[in-house]
């Protein structure tokens, strides 16, 4: 359940510690940091996770994304053609600046 106002966003420690604890793997660490403060493309993702990790299926990229999507750590802010017929490639930005995790009360404060 949310709650909270301004730019902070409150969970209940409660409800979501095991989704907390598994959400942030190597992987996804490496997703936020290549998205950084802007916007970057799927392809632009994937091209920096190979350089800096080795290869890697693109359908483990789309999985994580997928995750950090649901999680409301990223969203996708827009759509871009690849020019090779298929479908438009997504953008996607970070939508929370710092988690905080109040031990005593049990929540965590999504900053955004």
């Amino acid at each position: 359940m949310m709650r909270g106002r301004g730019r902070w966003r409150r969970r209940c420690w409660g409800n979501y510690q095991n989704q907390f604890l598994v959400a942030f793997t190597g992987i996804r660490w490496a997703i936020l940091r290549a998205i950084g403060n802007g916007q970057k493309s799927t392809s632009e993702i994937y091209s920096e996770l190979v350089a800096s990790h080795g290869d890697m299926p693109r359908s483990l990229l789309y999985y994580h994304l997928g995750e950090l999507e649901k999680m409301g750590i990223i969203e996708v802010v827009g759509y871009r053609e690849t020019g090779k017929g298929g479908a438009p490639e997504k953008i996607w930005r970070v939508t929370v600046r710092r988690i905080v995790i109040d031990i005593l009360s049990g929540q965590i404060l999504m900053e955004r």
